[in-house]
């Protein structure tokens, strides 16, 4: 066995045709539905993002604690991240959906309530981020899982990169508007609108409509254990390294727009709508790294998703050395760019992978580590940037994962070096002599 045949996702000759166009996934109806509620909720959750972690630096002047409002939100994908992707495998898919986005519309308006009126302190925001937190946990595989039992197999690739690219105009938008609702008329109006949000994803998927096989097939698949998903992710080199890189990445890039807040306050002193535009920078990158790794037709292989999280670190590094709020924006553009071309590569390699009876447990385990990691970061993100400034650490985020992505890059070299050698051996077997014997 070569290399690139190692690397490469080539398991059945449908898997060697060439990829589907870019929009290709755009001609299913259902998938245009689901993706056009993503993106109105996908805005409303930006302008909270903004707003939220705002408002949490204004109410205790410390990015600490908006780094502990970021653990607080993502640390129940630590608990329940595996138990979601039995979920995702067992229930139906978009009635899971319906519950977990009508839930997220319920928290945004008690945290607008609070703000709207007044109450708000630091702590309704870490039990609110909390419980949105719980929330998401469910939500996150189950959604990752009904995209593909959407489209099929065959346009996985085409619909990540269009999700991705809907989430990333959404961000590009989202923080531009919290900035300038939370410097107009304060941050319990994006709060507001983003409940109002889902409205649109809960539109989309009562009009979405599925073929009969996959409203009847939940909970009759074999092996619905957590060990079944955790086996095969351990087992598979395509499932495993993309996932610990994609962990190493997200215990810092989760919490980038506390960085992004912290220079926009501290370094700049530009204000909200200085973070909004920062992260409006970002956003407009990730869209063109998603759009970019949408058209990509060669087969995706282990050593491109390395090099991808090599540029990506690389991309960090040199935003770090950003000294004003204009030269920092342009960089930014870059780490938003080398973000989304790497994590939409990571992920279409996981879900091309992964066998469908698997692969909500397999993608929960995935996001686990992006998440989970990023929950467990965040506080440590704060205390650098609030201790050191948050040019150390956006350094930080991008020296760690290089050395991460360096041991990963050596491994995979080390491994085929040995499947290489072994492709070369020749055994040699003694021919036996025939002798006389003495008499």
């Amino acid at each position: 066995m070569t290399t690139s045949d190692h690397n490469d996702v080539h398991t059945t000759p449908q898997d060697r045709r060439p990829p589907p166009a870019t929009f290709a996934s755009l001609g299913d109806r259902n998938f245009r539905l689901f993706l056009g509620g993503l993106f109105v909720s996908g805005t409303g959750v930006w302008m909270q993002r903004i707003a939220q972690d705002w408002l949490v630096l204004t109410l205790t002047d410390s990015p600490t604690a908006v780094g502990l409002t970021t653990a607080f939100q993502f640390l129940p994908t630590l608990l329940l991240g595996l138990h979601a992707g039995v979920l995702a495998d067992r229930l139906p898919k978009r009635r899971v959906l319906q519950a977990t986005q009508g839930a997220m519309a319920l928290l945004a308006a008690v945290l607008a309530a609070l703000t709207l009126t007044g109450a708000v302190q630091a702590w309704h925001v870490y039990v609110l981020a909390t419980a949105l937190g719980a929330v998401a946990a469910v939500d996150n595989p189950v959604r990752q899982a009904f995209v593909t039992e959407i489209v099929g197999v065959a346009q996985v690739r085409s619909a990540i990169s269009m999700v991705s690219s809907t989430f990333q105009i959404g961000a590009l938008v989202g923080p531009l508007m919290g900035g300038l609702l939370v410097g107009l008329v304060g941050p319990g109006w994006a709060f507001l609108l983003n409940a109002l949000s889902y409205l649109g994803p809960l539109t989309a998927l009562a009009m979405i409509r599925l073929p009969v096989q996959h409203s009847s097939n939940a909970g009759q698949q074999t092996g619905t254990g957590l060990q079944d998903g955790l086996r095969y992710a351990l087992s598979h080199p395509t499932v495993l390294w993309p996932t610990v890189m994609v962990g190493t990445f997200g215990f810092f890039t989760v919490s980038l727009p506390v960085t992004l807040a912290a220079f926009a306050k501290n370094e700049f002193g530009s204000g909200a709508l200085g973070a909004g535009i920062l992260n409006g920078a970002a956003a407009a990158g990730a869209l063109c790294g998603a759009l970019v790794s949408a058209r990509r037709r060669n087969p995706l292989r282990l050593r491109t998703i390395a090099a991808a999280a090599g540029l990506l670190a690389a991309a960090q590094v040199i935003a770090s050395f950003g000294t004003s709020q204009a030269a920092l924006t342009m960089l930014v553009v870059l780490v938003g760019a080398a973000n989304l071309g790497f994590l939409t590569s990571a992920q279409s390699l996981v879900q091309l992978t992964v066998p469908e009876h698997l692969r909500g447990r397999v993608v929960a385990i995935y996001l686990l580590a992006f998440l989970g990691c990023g929950a467990i970061g965040g506080p440590v993100v704060g205390f650098v940037d609030e201790t050191f400034g948050a040019r150390y650490g956006l350094l930080l985020a991008g020296l760690v994962p290089a050395l991460v992505v360096a041991a990963v890059a050596r491994h995979l070299a080390d491994q085929a070096s040995v499947r290489l050698g072994f492709t070369r051996m020749t055994v040699q077997i003694a021919r036996p002599a025939l002798v006389a014997r003495d008499r």
